[in-house]
């Protein structure tokens, strides 16, 4: 007896980038910092087409959409250093605590975050890198129950436009401004995050990357890649009554 292989959502496909639709929960790549995880989107996507992939950025494992690799080593670095120089735009759609402002730009510089132990020290000595964040809020939500004080529970729906790549920006940006993302273990509010899960049976982080804008690396040619919401995700939203919210083009 067999088992199925395991695929993931194709969003786009050319002899040069594949860009699939990457679930919560899933590591991008092998990592030691989850070494017992054996499950990971390049090795898949490898299985899925038969040949080998590189990645050129990368999601964390709780955020969910599109994730785009390069065909080769040439096309790699070519897409790599367009990420490095922030010239690829990026959308990412987030479920908050509260009412967030109608939009705005978060500019707060972050530290670079130690994934090791000995790397802690050596990552203190270095200054914060600059960081900038847009967001525009897209819909709002009052649940009856209460958590803390307050005697209903207050949630925003927004979609967030990085401008730079750090790690965890849109997370720790988010946080910064005391609207964390539901479902955020690191940086987010635990209370909030149990009782989300208890009233609306949300077992993941509620940050998706919904669309990437890039110049194609052989054409050159404005490439516009966007990725539908996981059904986990769009349960989420129709538990807070935004079944019918237009996701905003980028």
């Amino acid at each position: 007896m067999t088992t199925e292989q395991e695929k993931l959502e194709i969003i786009y496909r050319d002899q040069y980038l594949i860009a699939v639709n990457k679930p919560s929960g899933l590591l991008v790549h092998k990592s030691p910092i989850d070494k017992h995880e054996t499950r990971y989107a390049m090795k898949i996507v490898r299985n899925q087409i038969g040949q080998w992939v590189y990645p050129v950025h990368r999601l964390d494992k709780p955020t969910s959409g599109l994730l785009l690799f390069a065909l080769t080593p040439d096309i790699a670095k070519y897409v790599s250093d367009q990420f490095a120089l922030n010239s690829i735009k990026k959308a990412y759609l987030a479920v908050v605590r509260g009412y967030t402002p109608l939009g705005g730009i978060i500019r707060h510089p972050l530290k670079e975050t130690a994934m090791f132990k000995h790397q802690k020290k050596r990552i203190e000595k270095k200054e914060p890198q600059d960081a900038l964040t847009l967001f525009r809020r897209l819909a709002i939500s009052e649940q009856p129950y209460s958590i803390g004080r307050y005697p209903c529970t207050r949630y925003s729906l927004i979609a967030a436009y990085p401008r730079t790549g750090r790690t965890h920006q849109i997370r720790k940006h988010l946080k910064h401004i005391s609207h964390p993302i539901i479902g955020d273990a690191k940086h987010g509010k635990g209370n909030l995050n149990r009782a989300f899960t208890e009233h609306h049976d949300s077992q993941r982080l509620l940050l998706a990357a919904i669309a990437i804008t890039l110049t194609h690396p052989v054409t050159h040619e404005t490439l516009h890649l966007q990725a539908p919401l996981h059904n986990d995700f769009q349960s989420a939203l129709c538990a807070l009554g935004w079944s019918n919210v237009k996701i905003p083009a980028m």
